[in-house]
């Protein structure tokens, strides 16, 4: 796991002088490993560094925008840990970040506090004031401070240039498939799980139960699932993203879970759940036998996806 600093006027002089990757990075996709991967291959004597912004400048101007969310900043830090970030930048974005010209954010935060030695980002990457600043100003902007900066094209696809965008409308439309294709692994959902009413050990499928919370809300309905324990241990699973209609609806949406063949107490233990395959829309069942029985033949078909 990556050091994680939030405050860029106390930068360790360890963490000083990177070769740093920069942009929001929500997801860590294949197109975020391209920059990052540029960044060390510009200076692979060095050591690598990303920055980023927490929380999402769309959270701090449109907070009552729906949760959007791919990875919250400890899942981006690790994802960003696995492609060999060793430092991330965590900048807290409020008003007075936002109110930051564009040249003063690189002389004062990349330049003085974070001793950049090299710097990559996407050719859309955009800083400052209203986002005054573009690459082609920050090349000359680093260029004129001794920084150097490797502009990277997108990752194109079949789909086109692959986005964070593009991943979320994915999950909401119901193809955590293609999600997987374009991040480079399953999309996991992660949370603590907490104590519900109990129902699914009264039908004999208990489940772990965790809230989205700032994480995006895919497409209600069925999964099959991966589940990462706190111990490092991957159980499979099925698991149903909804409100529980058949129970007369909740005010939020919850993601319940149901392990395969284990045993043993989750409660407060934070879990990742990784959608792997959609199986059907959230339904409302006619009483508690029939919805037993889909949960039945959920399980069965999230087995068989899962062994394939």
């Amino acid at each position: 796991m990556p050091a994680i600093l939030a405050d860029w006027h106390a930068v360790p002089q360890a963490a000083r002088g990177a070769t740093v990757a920069l942009g929001n990075f929500d997801g860590v996709h294949l197109g975020h490993a391209a920059v990052l991967r540029a960044a060390h291959a510009a200076r692979p004597d060095l050591p690598l560094a990303a920055l980023t912004f927490e929380p999402h400048p769309r959270e701090h101007f449109r907070p009552e925008d729906p949760p959007f969310r791919l990875t919250l900043l400890p899942a981006k830090a690790q994802a960003l840990g696995a492609q060999g970030v060793r430092t991330v930048f965590a900048l807290p974005f409020d008003a007075r970040l936002a109110a930051m010209p564009a040249e003063a954010f690189v002389d004062q935060v990349l330049h003085q506090a974070v001793g950049a030695k090299h710097l990559a980002c996407g050719a859309d990457f955009a800083f400052g004031h209203r986002r005054g600043g573009d690459v082609h100003l920050l090349a000359s902007l680093a260029e004129a401070r001794g920084i150097g900066l490797t502009v990277v094209p997108p990752v194109v696809d079949e789909g086109g240039p692959i986005s964070s965008t593009r991943i979320r409308r994915a999950l909401q439309d119901g193809y955590p498939d293609r999600a997987a294709a374009e991040l480079g692994r399953d999309w996991e959902v992660r949370g603590e799980v907490f104590h519900g009413d109990k129902l699914g050990r009264e039908l004999g499928w208990p489940t772990a139960n965790i809230l989205l919370g700032r994480q995006l809300e895919p497409a209600r309905g069925v999964y099959a699932v991966r589940v990462a324990l706190a111990d490092g241990r991957v159980v499979p699973g099925v698991a149903n993203v909804g409100r529980r209609p058949t129970l007369g609806g909740d005010p939020v949406t919850r993601l319940e879970t149901h392990l395969f063949d284990f045993s043993g107490d989750l409660y407060g233990q934070e879990i990742g759940v990784r959608l792997v395959r959609y199986l059907r829309p959230d339904a409302a069942f006619d009483g508690l036998e029939a919805l037993k029985t889909a949960i039945a033949a959920d399980a069965a078909e999230a087995r068989r996806v899962l062994a394939g």
